[in-house]
């Protein structure tokens, strides 16, 4: 008996070990394969979104398939079924995606990102995905009256480390392809466990097995169909708002794994926390604190730039975390028996694939704008306020004249979300999205000459502005005026001189009217939308008078497939967002633009930012490929509508830049400070912040 009893417990820990591990591989590999193929397709928020959706997908795959084998499958077959499957998993290794995944720029890319993933990480996703409510199954056969929900509990808290290990161990210490070799050696050691694990669980005492008594099953009620909708919704309406916040901050400050991993870590820590124990979830406490910080968030939205980035970040993840944990805390108090434990967590993964799949494929096609935010709150509300309601005990909790007050606030609230939530869309000439994003045309005024405009905007962001006055469209503007670097740059070269300039990122053509007879300007553009909406609503491409040629497709992969095109000038302008595409300023990129510039080329960087200091990039850029280096800032000018403008020049010798920047205040020296230097295997935004 004393025997039989270590052994029990001695499994009982394996099983601990195998969760724990199974999880944890589970969230590491996400930020991991993202942040491979990130600079793929643009370094868009879509990315993330996309990946998150075929994770959950296979999540859901993983649990269907944890549920069938419980349920149809003897101990024995279960055991067999898994191990093959382990073994298949690891014939897919390492996981490190082929360079022939890489897009051409016709393909759809929300495609392309699906077929990538399920090829590179399906099957060992999906058996990692599986083996939490697996194991946690037989152990509610072999270790019968203990819960397994602790189990539950455990593996949210290996996911958990490994979503924060990632962006402050893992990425900081180790290359791209370390990781994904490291990772794929602990897998195979997983599997190792997991088979080990899979042998025991059929060889236990049978007395230890758990078989329910007829009288038992009886007693056992089977979850209705209400109770299964209500696990569905709460869990739908959390990926929802998982993913929809994780989209606007990321699209307002910067798509990178740290921003991907941090709501993430907070979405599994409310996880952690109402199924570990009852005590941590105060449905009072923490309805009000959700209400408080949903309306702080949609006044966020409101204020936009006015306030500071890390305000945003707390409000925006601490409203997520609110949410989630009466969601998931309402969740875990209608948890039902072990016997239906794989039941439950499949409608659970389900809830999250179906959030997963508004966001990331239906919301771009129902709302112009980021409207998934918005309807992922009035789920939220609507759901909570339902089950509340239908609660057999629930009473009114303060006097009866309060509840008149109460509905007309929540009336006021959805009315003023839907007023939130239309405010992008009112008063545009033009609004587009698509997999890059919301675009909108609109008209505004200058602020200081009061000059109408029209601008192109992208979530905060203005990519640029052009005068309504005919006599006044010619002039460059914003951060492509006379007075900024790129206009005192193109100014340097000689009247009758030809010129081949390249431009990354079109925005709506301002560079072109730079153009004379006789130049070449080459642009290349991933979004064509961007494109669309420039050719048509603005005139600085009808009017250039060089000859143009406009490339869709991401630029760097462009550049690389491309014979060198000999530029005299290559502008960089993809910068100029809050969302900084990172693959573009590692030193693999600068090696495929050198290619691309004569001798006494210039690469000239746009790096106005409200976030980030990118000048200790470009300074180390420049000093590792043995380049010359200076900055060029500019004050607004009413007059010109020039704004605030930070630009970088590089070339190969100084001579270049004293011709370009030939006064010496308007060239800055390197700031002080150690150079960074980014590669396509290791870069870390956080060091930049402002």
């Amino acid at each position: 008996m004393r025997t039989s009893e270590i052994s029990s417990r001695g499994l009982a820990a394996l099983y601990a070990v195998v969760v724990f591990l199974s999880a944890f591989l589970l969230f590491q590999v996400q930020p991991l394969i993202g942040k491979c193929i990130l600079p793929w397709f643009g370094g868009t928020p879509a990315v993330w979104t996309t990946c998150m959706l075929v994770f959950q997908l296979l999540l859901f795959g993983g649990y269907a398939y944890a549920h069938l084998t419980a349920k149809f499958l003897s101990p024995r077959g279960q055991a067999w079924l898994h191990i093959g499957m382990l073994m298949a998993a690891l014939c897919t290794l390492p996981i490190i995606p082929d360079a022939s995944w890489k897009p051409a720029g016709e393909e759809t890319p929300a495609l392309r990102i699906v077929l990538l993933l399920v090829a590179t990480i399906g099957l060992p996703y999906f058996i990692l995905s599986s083996t939490s409510p697996l194991v946690q199954s037989w152990f509610s056969r072999t270790h019968a009256g203990q819960t397994p929900y602790r189990l539950y509990s455990l593996s949210n808290v290996g996911s958990l480390l490994a979503l924060l290990s990632y962006p402050f161990v893992v990425e900081p210490s180790l290359a791209t392809d370390s990781q994904a070799s490291l990772w794929s050696w602990a897998f195979a050691v997983f599997a190792a466990l997991c088979a080990w694990v899979a042998v025991r669980m059929f060889l236990v005492d049978p007395i230890q097995t758990l078989v329910p008594s007829p009288t038992n099953a009886l007693a056992i009620a089977r979850p209705g169909w209400g109770l299964t909708a209500q696990w569905f919704g709460l869990a739908m309406t959390a990926s929802i708002l998982l993913l929809a916040i994780t989209n606007q901050v990321c699209l307002d400050v910067a798509v990178v794994p740290f921003l991907w991993v941090l709501p993430l870590a907070l979405y599994l820590l409310t996880f952690i926390l109402c199924f570990e124990s009852e005590r941590w979830y105060s449905r009072r406490y923490y309805t009000v604190i959700a209400v408080v910080l949903l309306l702080a968030a949609i006044n966020m939205i409101r204020l936009g730039s006015e306030v500071s980035i890390l305000l945003q970040i707390a409000t925006y993840f601490g409203m997520m975390f609110s949410c989630c944990m009466v969601c998931h805390g309402e969740l875990a108090a209608i948890k039902p028996h072990p016997r239906y434990l794989t039941a439950y967590f499949l409608t659970i993964s389900a809830g999250g694939a179906a959030g997963g799949l508004f966001v990331g494929l239906l919301a771009p096609m129902l709302f112009v704008s980021y409207n998934e935010f918005y309807f992922g709150i009035f789920c939220f509300m609507f759901l909570f306020i339902t089950l509340r309601l239908r609660e057999d005990n629930f009473r009114w909790p303060l006097p009866n004249w309060t509840c008149p007050l109460a509905v007309a606030g929540l009336i006021l609230l959805v009315l003023g979300l839907l007023v939130q939530a239309g405010r992008h869309t009112t008063g545009n000439i033009a609004v587009s999205r698509n997999f890059y994003g919301v675009l909108r045309v609109l008209r505004a005024n200058e602020p200081q000459s009061d000059e109408p405009m029209l601008q192109l905007a992208h979530g905060r962001i203005t990519h640029g502005s052009q005068f309504v006055a005919e006599d006044k469209q010619h002039i460059p503007t914003a951060y492509y005026a006379e007075s900024t670097g790129i206009g005192k740059l193109l100014a340097s070269f000689d009247a009758g001189e030809p010129r081949h300039i390249g431009v990354v990122g079109l925005g709506i053509g301002t560079l072109a009217a730079y153009g004379r007879p006789g130049d070449r300007i080459r642009m290349y553009e991933i979004n064509p939308q961007v494109i669309e909406l420039a050719r048509e609503h603005f005139s600085f491409l009808r009017d250039c008078a060089a000859e143009q040629t406009i490339i869709t497709g991401d630029a760097r992969l462009s550049l690389e497939f491309e014979p060198p095109q000999q530029f005299d000038v290559l502008v960089l302008d993809a910068f100029s967002g809050d969302a900084i595409p990172v693959h573009l300023l590692t030193s693999e990129a600068v090696q495929v633009y050198l290619k691309h510039l004569k001798p006494n080329g210039i690469l000239a960087c746009h790096i106005s930012n409200l976030h980030f200091n990118l000048k200790p990039v470009l300074a180390g850029l420049a000093a590792e490929q043995a380049m010359s280096v200076a900055f060029h800032s500019n004050p607004p000018d009413a007059q010109t509508a020039a704004l605030a403008a930070s630009w970088a020049m590089l070339a190969r010798s100084p001579e270049c830049l004293a011709q370009a920047l030939p006064s010496p205040s308007e060239a800055t020296t390197p700031p002080v400070g150690r150079p960074i230097v980014w590669t396509d295997n290791r870069s870390n935004l956080l060091q930049v912040m402002w």
